[in-house]
């Protein structure tokens, strides 16, 4: 990610967190999960989170595409899905497939009335996410992904390193020291 992106990106959560991207139009029109994402419904990982209400959720379920900043997220006033245009064109295959299981889990926590942005965490201590995430790595590791690679997909530009490094620890994930 080149520094305009990243600036766009630092300022497009602090429009978010300062609630002001409901005022800025940063996203289209909510449509349908399966007009982007198909056969989900026939993903072992998917099925073992919503279980017999997998169908019915996912065809409730409601993607918005954003066209900047960020790459997935879980819209927390109507549990929509956000996700980054160019991210779901140019993103990494697989990277793309953790982040929608990692989105999903938000979902249903969402639907479970959980905060999905409890402040008194920090990011990746934040029990919503370390759940995403830690549901997000058993599918890696479910595809074959070794600790390495895992890694490589935990790490974002919004973590430091130290609380990288205490999450991949959280998750059992061997980045090296």
């Amino acid at each position: 990610m080149d520094w305009p992106e990243r600036l766009l990106f630092r300022m497009l959560r602090l429009a978010r967190a300062a609630h002001l991207d409901r005022i800025i139009l940063f996203r289209g029109p909510a449509r349908p999960f399966s007009e982007y994402f198909i056969g989900f419904d026939k993903v072992e990982a998917v099925k073992r989170l919503f279980g017999e209400k997998t169908e019915k959720v996912l065809r409730n379920l409601k993607v918005q595409l954003m066209w900047a900043g960020g790459y997935m997220g879980v819209n927390a006033l109507n549990g929509h899905l956000m996700v980054n245009s160019k991210y779901l064109n140019k993103g990494d295959r697989i990277d793309v497939y953790l982040d929608i299981i990692h989105e999903l889990v938000h979902v249903k926590q969402f639907m479970e009335g959980k905060e999905l942005f409890d402040s008194h965490y920090s990011y990746t201590e934040r029990p919503t996410e370390v759940e995403a995430y830690d549901y997000a790595v058993q599918e890696a590791r479910r595809l074959g992904l070794k600790d390495q690679r895992i890694c490589q997909y935990l790490k974002t530009e919004w973590m430091s390193d130290a609380a990288f490094k205490r999450l991949a620890k959280t998750l059992g994930v061997n980045c090296g020291s």
